[in-house]
């Protein structure tokens, strides 16, 4: 199943689309899709109205689209995880994840208006497989276990600032937390439907020109691995989100390649899990 939320921002309304390409309405089923829906077997309330018909038909046709999980209480994001994505940049591929935190409030719907921060001079791009998680995960015994907390996937562009990244702090959060760096969608695919995912294509263009076009198994730590070792220094809640890292491809890792100023378009997919498309503006 694909869940998704419809409608103008603060208004969402809960929906999926389900195997037959229609979009039925979940308001009857819950408030919305979020951290409390997913902790309450909210996937399988939703598919046993499907089987049995119990939904309303949602015409789809000219509502935003929202990102697909409300609220997360947390974004998590690991950097350098990819190999190629290591040596464009000059960094040495990692030993243990590399782990840092996103405001939650960065995360909008994925067609919506991306902001250039003021100040801004290196504004980037990031594809990324997004992981909801979907159960309580704290000190997971084995990362086969993280199978049995995460309730789907995304598409997730890891907007960054690459001066306020690396060269304002120590740390990566000013160059991540931006409003609106984290377009995310436009579904949450469900696990299910996701039989691989160490076997998923990823792409990017900017202005129609293709930048990113990498592959889930050049990762250097599995979705699996994330997730367990994430679980062993912090407790994940249904409705987190985890941006398990980008391919090669962003504007740090090729020089002389501009970075987004207002009006550029980006574009982003992932096998499966839709696409993206955002306009940047000025903040």
């Amino acid at each position: 199943m694909k869940l998704l939320r419809l409608g103008a921002p603060g208004s969402e309304r809960p929906a999926v689309l389900a195997g037959d390409g229609r979009t039925y309405d979940l308001a009857g089923l819950t408030r919305d899709i979020d951290g409390a829906f997913l902790a309450a077997d909210g996937v399988d309330r939703v598919r046993t109205a499907l089987r049995e018909g119990l939904l309303p038909e949602l015409d789809p046709a000219g509502q935003r689209v929202g990102a697909p999980v409300a609220r997360p209480g947390k974004v998590v994001c690991v950097g350098l995880n990819y190999r190629d994505h290591a040596a464009e940049t000059g960094a040495p591929v990692p030993e243990r994840p590399v782990v840092f935190m996103k405001d939650p409030g960065t995360v909008v719907g994925p067609y919506d208006t991306v902001l250039v921060p003021r100040g801004s001079v290196k504004t980037d791009w990031e594809v990324e497989l997004a992981v909801v998680i979907g159960r309580r995960a704290r000190y997971l015994d084995d990362p086969r276990d993280a199978a049995g907390v995460v309730a789907g996937y995304a598409v997730s562009n890891d907007v960054s600032e690459r001066a306020f990244q690396l060269e304002l702090s120590p740390q990566w959060d000013l160059g991540k937390s931006c409003e609106t760096f984290n377009p995310l969608g436009p579904w949450l695919v469900t696990a299910d439907e996701v039989p691989d995912a160490q076997a998923l294509g990823l792409r990017l263009s900017v202005n129609g020109v293709p930048r990113q076009n990498g592959t889930t198994t050049d990762m250097v730590f599995s979705v699996a691995h994330i997730v367990w070792y994430l679980s062993q220094y912090m407790v994940l809640e249904p409705g987190d989100v985890i941006n398990t890292g980008t391919p090669a491809g962003v504007a740090l890792g090729l020089p002389g390649t501009p970075y987004l100023r207002a009006g550029d378009t980006v574009e982003l997919e992932i096998d499966g899990l839709g696409r993206q498309r955002q306009t940047f503006e000025n903040a």
